[in-house]
């Protein structure tokens, strides 16, 4: 017989199972100070973790209003409203032991479809001195080849159309922004918490971009008084399954959206603020001068990887990424990334050992108890291939070094992207916002190997490069003749 379970709200907190932790500061007291857009698994399994201890500690002015942008954020409200914001957290460590949180920095949430004019006087509050993002890396519009603005979603662009209120992320911040310069409030803070290098400037320049498509003299005042603070985020956070509401069941707690997510944790900020910041610090965040080469280390090294055993995992038939890496060859395949490819581009990491940091890297990724899967790597890999790995590929060709590893990766991603495994079994793709053109890019690759790094949008001028395109060609013919597994052992001699 199940065992019974109480519905997760404020007034169930105080019965619930003692092995489940609870806010134990006043929430009725807390008052937001943080607007994040974009809740989903991480930012709720990571910032606003870090917040919830900020809040623990004594300090209630930060509390968090998350925001919803697209239609589909409403199951996210719906859930929260009926919660009272709490959602319940579990935490798995390398030994699989399973430690169960309630958190509680969410304390207001809206729904920009339903009201984009309250989201945008919620950002124009005084009270409101950090506007975080967790929007994705491919959600910020700009060009890498170029460093252009040029978004393509809908609704930045039929913001950028004069519609109003606007409805989009940029059109709702730059509203909001412009509204506290006419009223003489100090701006807000845009923290980035997206996987991209340089994700500050990167933001500030969307911003500013589509303030100046609007009004300059805004433009010219966000880009000088509005801090747009680099930072650095980590904590493996799949998405949520039924199989973790049952785990969350288990402890006698009904949470419709609970997450999972490894024991680790880390968040390194650039000490930038425009209208102050909570003691973060103080629960475990680190506050530097330079995020930089902490950012670089995490892109290429962690965050890369993912992509490195992804397509060769999933074209050698494996599902999750612990599969991937408790194999002896793969995982001695991806050391020889980390090692003799990424760790070579990288500058000085401040405290940090860097080969113990990739032995930490293949303990994580091996946690069965995550359940991490490959095909959560691979979604939007049109975006993240460029991100994490081309700029590894770009450095070791400027230098003359190895790339075999790294080109097989995008050899298996192109490969993985005509839906067969290499024991000819159906293999369903991640979800791609470029889907059509990687279509026809893998159709012109069967007829003109190479073929594939002809999309300028993906590989900029690196798909030109004799080298890589060499490379790439003969990565893609052995993927072919003998396999993934084979092609990766090729590579450790």
């Amino acid at each position: 017989m199940p065992p019974l379970t109480a519905e997760l709200t404020a007034d169930a907190l105080a019965a619930l199972d003692p092995r489940v932790a609870v806010p134990g500061y006043d929430r009725a007291a807390v008052t937001v100070g943080i607007v994040h857009i974009g809740v989903g698994a991480f930012h709720r399994a990571h910032q606003a973790v870090y917040v919830d201890d900020v809040l623990a500690a004594g300090d209630p002015t930060w509390g968090i209003c998350g925001v919803g942008v697209l239609p589909q954020d409403s199951a996210i409200r719906d859930v929260l409203a009926a919660q009272d914001g709490l959602y319940t957290l579990l935490t798995v460590d390398g030994a699989g032991t399973t430690t169960a949180r309630v958190v509680g920095s969410h304390v207001a949430h809206l729904h920009a479809p339903d009201d984009p004019q309250a989201v945008i006087d919620r950002m124009t509050d005084p009270a409101t001195r950090i506007v975080s993002l967790t929007i994705t890396e491919g959600g910020y519009g700009i060009n890498d080849a170029t460093g252009n603005f040029e978004p393509a979603d809908p609704l930045t662009l039929a913001d950028l159309a004069g519609q109003s209120p606007p409805r989009s992320v940029f059109g709702l911040i730059v509203a909001a922004l412009a509204a506290r310069r006419a009223a003489g409030t100090a701006p807000f803070t845009v923290l980035c918490c997206d996987n991209i290098q340089h994700n500050g400037a990167v933001t500030r320049a969307a911003i500013t971009a589509f303030a100046r498509s609007r009004d300059s003299e805004l433009a010219d005042w966000i880009d000088a008084e509005v801090a747009f603070p680099h930072s650095m985020v980590d904590r493996i956070t799949p998405i949520t399954t039924d199989t973790v509401r049952e785990a969350v069941a288990g402890y006698g707690v009904t949470d419709a959206w609970p997450v999972r997510s490894e024991a680790f944790r880390q968040w390194v900020i650039e000490d930038r603020f425009s209208a102050g910041r909570p003691a973060l610090e103080q629960v475990g965040v680190q506050i530097v001068p330079d995020v930089a080469p902490y950012e670089k280390m995490k892109l290429r090294l962690l965050n890369a990887s993912h992509q490195v055993m992804g397509y060769l995992g999933a074209l050698a038939g494996l599902t999750y990424v612990h599969e991937f890496c408790r194999d002896p060859e793969f995982a001695e395949f991806l050391l020889g990334y980390l090692h003799a490819e990424a760790i070579p581009t990288l500058d000085p990491v401040p405290g940090v050992d860097l080969t113990a940091y990739c032995r930490s890297l293949i303990e994580r990724f091996g946690s069965e108890a995550i359940l991490d899967t490959l095909a959560r790597q691979a979604v939007d890999a049109s975006v993240r291939v460029p991100t994490f790995v081309l700029p590894v590929l770009r450095a070791r060709l400027a230098a003359g070094g190895d790339i075999r590893r790294a080109t097989l990766a995008v050899a298996a991603w192109s490969r993985y992207l005509e839906g067969i495994t290499d024991a000819g079994a159906p293999l369903a793709t991640s979800p791609d916002r470029r889907h059509a053109g990687l279509q026809a890019a893998v159709l012109a690759e069967r007829q003109t190997p190479g073929a594939f790094l002809d999309q300028p949008e993906v590989f900029g001028d690196l798909g030109r490069d004799p080298l890589f395109r060499r490379t790439f060609v003969t990565a893609r013919a052995d993927l072919a003749d003998r396999g993934a597994r084979a092609a990766a052992v090729a590579t450790l001699t």
